[in-house]
């Protein structure tokens, strides 16, 4: 897929020319740089190479319009504390030649997503991902904003059910509706309020050649609340030898470690149906987490 291919049905079209146009016009002193898409083309964000050493993120839709400026405000604040290079936004451009929101200009962090699936250092990788979570979680939460994925599983119940019902053919609709009845049995979560990624993805994620953990990217649902989305690592990623490590690093009660797979199950079958005829990559991956936790006897 190109990055110039419409992800969603109400956002703009993004493309090597437009991000070309905005670098000349707002940064001139990176318009001689060459401009080259990202092979992955991003669900929520475009991504594009700007020379060597730089990146181009422009939201898509008008829900991730708020990144930019969230990442630009908080990661400076987080970057210290984490065992790991996240992004270093240099500049946030302007809404300008027919986009019509903020984006960024970061520096580009070596590494290649993970392969679910021929993961080279599966349980190393799992460690990784707990040291990360568990640094985040205790960065000082004060004056933070809310995490967008720190709600109650009940708020997700009509759009989780619509796309259960919207998968009737394609997946056990019988015993997904049961796992999801479940899980809204499960309490909510009663600990203190701290920092959340809230959407720790493949794509989010880059590995060292070792299949190390080497950085994290997009953290534009960061936020202080229920840590559980954080979780999901667990089933879009981890297969299922690796995630006693990863959870055992985390400490996660039972509860939680149901409340998260509930989580990972919710955001993947809402996903099937959006994204399956724009994003390929996407979509397999949410169709794998489905498989995952409909297999998954660990709670």
């Amino acid at each position: 897929m190109c990055a110039a291919t419409r992800m969603h049905p109400d956002g703009p079209v993004v493309d090597a020319a437009l991000v070309r146009r905005l670098i000349s016009a707002q940064f001139p002193q990176w318009e001689r740089l060459p401009v080259t898409p990202v092979p992955a083309p991003g669900a929520d964000n475009a991504m594009f190479r700007l020379g060597p050493e730089l990146a181009v993120r422009l939201p898509r839709v008008e829900w991730a319009a708020g990144g930019p400026r969230r990442e630009r405000q908080w990661l400076s604040r987080l970057a210290p504390r984490l065992p790991l290079p996240v992004p270093a936004p240099l500049a946030v451009g302007r809404p300008a030649a027919g986009y019509p929101w903020e984006w960024s200009v970061l520096h580009w962090l070596d590494g290649a997503n993970p392969a679910v699936g021929a993961l080279a250092a599966p349980e190393g990788l799992a460690r990784d991902l707990a040291g990360f979570v568990n640094a985040l979680r205790a960065v000082d939460p004060a004056d933070a904003p809310p995490a967008q994925r720190s709600v109650p599983l009940a708020s997700r119940d009509g759009a989780t059910r619509a796309a259960i019902a919207q998968l009737a053919g394609s997946i056990d609709t019988a015993a997904a509706t049961a796992l999801w009845d479940k899980a809204l049995r499960l309490p909510e979560y009663a600990g203190p309020p701290v920092w959340q990624h809230g959407d720790l993805t493949p794509g989010n994620l880059l590995l060292a050649r070792t299949g190390r953990l080497s950085a994290v990217l997009d953290f534009a649902l960061m936020g202080v609340g229920d840590p559980t989305a954080d979780l999901i690592p667990a089933w879009n990623l981890l297969p299922a030898a690796a995630r006693p490590a990863f959870r055992a690093a985390l400490r996660a009660d039972e509860a939680m470690w149901a409340r998260g797979r509930a989580w990972a199950f919710s955001i993947a079958l809402v996903t099937i149906p959006y994204y399956r005829h724009t994003d390929q990559a996407l979509t397999a991956n949410a169709r794998h987490v489905v498989r995952e936790v409909l297999a998954d006897r660990s709670v």
